[in-house]
């Protein structure tokens, strides 16, 4: 286990990450421009969260807030400024002039006021990228205050969620994740054209446009068909067989066959020979329009077996299935901690402050590597006296910026 000064073993040179020697500065909080930051950090750039002096406020949420500090924000450093007076704001602007990245997810206007919007700092050095994460790209929705559920209302994703008029947000902060993750995309891109034409640029995500691609699907449904998507539970599915049964014990399993061949192998190996000769579910089509018959009667033969048996025969068959997990029980899933998975990190924060927790890592890899967790979550401004030293502050004109409470 780490202590609140000590980092984990970065790559070997063999495995050096791709953003090696990238510097970016953020200025984020919650989840969105935090995303960002830490798809570049676990990239290998040295991100430097800027923070207020009494902190993220993330990092003191409750319930199910509790896990978003540190989740978003490993792998970085921590700087604690005030921006509201002219002394910190003047730490946060020399700070910022020397990133290639500066990351922002504060109310439009907001950044212009401490003179690091992307018009001033871009004049002091054409070559930075600026990523912004907003609710809404410019337009007439952008004065806007947004959040990923007000965005999941309004585009749509809670109604394909939810039970016919139940709407119902996602089980996960999915537009705030998946708008960080495009701030990156477009990050990267920005370095790519960068190397070529020398010149910085603005990147510009958005929860509402996020949020928009992901029901893009049923939208051109829509169009495809001329029939308005039904939301999710109600939806006419595609498949004869692709639903949760409740098994013996009350417990529960996701099973499915989604070829003619995969329900030929589900009639085999369950000994459902007279299934597979019906032609009523002779093919995929007429077993779909015949679900409501089916199912019942998949439900009842089923409702004996247990979860564990059922589970075991479609591995063995190659069918596809899935029990029905809560999100703690992978921390124990074998597949994760066989493969590295899961990284752990200690907990900057909290009563459990100091402790070690697993972490889940971006699902993939760079040459057979999976990309880790080489610096824990920081503490409150760790990197307060380091990152001023390096901006030519002496130890003088650091006791004169805290005795001004200019920084932490």
């Amino acid at each position: 286990m780490t202590t609140d000064t000590e980092t984990h073993t970065p790559p070997s040179s063999k495995h050096a990450l791709p953003l090696a020697g990238l510097r970016v500065v953020e200025f984020t909080h919650m989840v969105m421009g935090p995303t960002c930051g830490l798809v570049l950090a676990d990239l290998g750039a040295e991100v430097i969260k800027v923070e207020p002096l009494d902190g993220d406020r993330t990092r003191f949420l409750l319930g199910a807030g509790a896990g978003f500090f540190p989740m978003f924000n490993r792998n970085k450093k921590s700087i604690a400024i005030d921006l509201h007076t002219p002394e910190g704001a003047e730490v946060a602007r020399r700070l910022a002039a020397s990133a290639d990245v500066v990351a922002e997810n504060f109310k439009p206007g907001t950044m212009a006021k401490y003179g690091l919007d992307y018009a001033a700092l871009s004049a002091v050095n054409p070559r930075l990228i600026y990523v912004t994460h907003k609710g809404f790209l410019p337009g007439p929705y952008e004065h806007r205050t947004a959040l990923d559920e007000v965005v999941q209302m309004m585009g749509g994703l809670a109604y394909m969620t939810g039970r016919p008029g139940d709407p119902l947000r996602a089980g996960t902060s999915v537009n705030d994740i998946m708008g960080g993750m495009f701030g990156a995309i477009g990050v990267l891109a920005a370095l790519i054209q960068r190397g070529i034409t020398g010149r910085g640029q603005e990147v510009q995500s958005a929860l509402f446009e996020n949020n928009v691609f992901l029901v893009g699907q049923h939208m051109l449904q829509y169009a495809m068909t001329g029939q308005p998507a039904a939301p999710m539970p109600a939806r006419i599915s595609p498949w004869g067989l692709y639903d949760v049964f409740t098994v013996k014990d009350g417990e529960q399993i996701f099973l499915s066959a989604v070829s003619d061949a995969q329900w030929a192998t589900f009639c085999q190996a369950l000994g459902f020979a007279d299934l597979q000769s019906e032609p009523r579910y002779a093919d995929n089509n007429r077993r779909v329009q015949e679900r409501p018959t089916l199912l019942p009667l998949l439900r009842e033969r089923l409702a004996g077996w247990r979860a564990a048996d059922l589970a075991a025969l479609f591995e063995r068959v190659g069918l596809p299935y899935a029990p029905i997990r809560r999100p703690e029980e992978l921390l124990d899933d074998e597949h994760l901690l066989a493969t590295g998975g899961l990284a752990d990190m200690t907990l900057p924060d909290g009563e459990r402050a100091g402790q070690t927790a697993k972490a889940t890592l971006l699902p993939f890899t760079l040459d057979g590597q999976r990309l880790g967790v080489y610096r824990s979550p920081p503490p409150l401004g760790d990197a307060t006296t380091e990152l001023l030293s390096a901006l030519g502050y002496d130890a003088a004109a650091q006791a004169a910026l805290r005795s001004t409470r200019a920084v932490g």
